[in-house]
């Protein structure tokens, strides 16, 4: 190998969790390539809440709307209005969004280039090759092969990671849902019922079997989208469904996304030498919400805070910090996700006495105050033994729906 090009990191997808592990190394001090496929837009609802505004450090003109309530809605469209309190969820167009952060990473020193990312070789001494098919970001083409040195590559490269298929054993363990929104238009004429300040998240059977579908304001657009494990399900059918039942069928469309979303984090992040993956490439979205972006940029943190450790150390033991230190604050979360969307959405009859639960203000608050400052909130316990013996009177048919 005759490149005698070498970063201390490449970073290999330019999304959240590349975009923030990148930044983070970068001001470190570290040389940093972020490596990034141009044009593709992640179908998201770009919902982020105020702990990762705080904690890394959004301004509010990245904000495009803020939600000030949700409603929930059954099978029967029996719907549940839960107010944000004291706050709000920040809405972010995602195009907008990571190119932002793309910025950021560049101004604290990261390289940035456009490419598809295609295999990592080793040198004569061991050191790794990030192969790449280089492209001009503004041009379209085929591009040209290239190559870089790396002593260390955080493989943020998405679901279904090309990098964790290659380095990280276990990979093939993940589970997804696909999922599939259009950005439209907001109507000039709002219809009955809409609220540009409010999530509406839609819990019916015929709109997705195993996941639900939204309907999320972007200030002059809106998400509007659904998501499911099964490949035989028509999500665009689903989606022009609650477009009619919105009132948002005549509305302009202006791009259609989709893309498939880990629903479990692979059971290992590393290759125990010099590779850990971050983000949907650690499988790090949440069930039942599909919650990613918060998740992903702490994904991304956490990736840098290993890397950084080897770069200083040598030790590639400390690869396995960054998926040890995420399971220990939000595995019990996932774990209760899963469980809960694994039961709850399984039939409409269960959708309906979920949304039901949903009614009950314990049961609000302290969803909206674990959702808000991500962390299991644990200082009512009286609250906590009443939502239990709720839900177990929902399980066993005994309360009223």
């Amino acid at each position: 190998m005759n490149n005698s090009e070498i970063f201390d990191v490449v970073v290999i997808g330019g999304g959240p969790s590349g975009s923030t592990a990148a930044q983070e190394l970068a001001a470190q001090g570290h040389s940093v390539l972020l490596l990034d496929r141009a044009g593709r837009v992640k179908p998201c609802g770009g919902a982020i809440p105020p702990r990762l505004i705080k904690d890394f450090d959004v301004p509010d003109e990245m904000l495009v709307a803020k939600a000030r309530s949700a409603r929930m809605v059954a099978p029967s469209n029996h719907h549940v209005d839960i107010p944000i309190e004291n706050g709000f969820v920040g809405m972010v167009n995602r195009d907008q969004f990571d190119e932002w952060l793309r910025q950021r990473a560049a101004a604290s020193g990261a390289e940035r280039r456009t490419g598809t990312f295609s295999q990592i070789s080793r040198d004569s001494d061991g050191t790794a090759v990030v192969h790449y098919m280089a492209r001009d970001r503004h041009t379209k083409g085929e591009g040209v092969p290239a190559s870089v040195r790396a002593r260390s590559i955080v493989g943020a490269d998405g679901a279904r990671s090309e990098v964790a298929r290659q380095q990280v054993p276990g990979a093939e363990m993940g589970r997804f849902v696909f999922a599939y929104h259009e950005i439209v238009r907001a109507p000039a004429v709002k219809p009955a019922g809409y609220d540009d300040t409010r999530c509406d998240v839609f819990y019916q059977g015929h709109l997705s079997p195993d996941f639900y579908g939204w309907v999320f304001p972007h200030g002059d657009t809106l998400s509007i989208g659904t998501g499911s494990a099964d490949k035989g399900f028509s999500l665009r059918g689903a989606v022009q469904q609650l477009r009619q039942a919105s009132g948002l069928h005549e509305t302009e469309t202006l791009r259609r996304e989709g893309a498939p979303l880990p629903m479990k984090p692979l059971p290992r992040w590393d290759n125990g030498r010099d590779v850990v993956l971050a983000g949907d490439a650690a499988g790090v979205v949440a069930p039942a919400s599909g919650e990613g972006i918060y998740y992903a940029m702490l994904g991304g943190q956490l990736a840098a805070q290993a890397v950084h450790q080897l770069l200083l150390t040598g030790d590639a033991r400390v690869l396995k910090q960054a998926r040890k230190k995420f399971m220990k604050e939000h595995g019990t979360v996932f774990w209760v996700l899963g469980v809960m969307q694994w039961f709850w959405y399984n039939s409409d009859k269960r959708r309906e006495r979920f949304v039901k639960i949903c009614e009950d203000k314990d049961v609000q608050q302290l969803t909206f105050e674990s959702y808000m400052n991500k962390k299991l909130v644990r200082k009512k316990p009286m609250a906590h033994v009443r939502i239990f013996f709720k839900d177990v009177a929902h399980l066993l048919g005994m309360a009223r729906v």
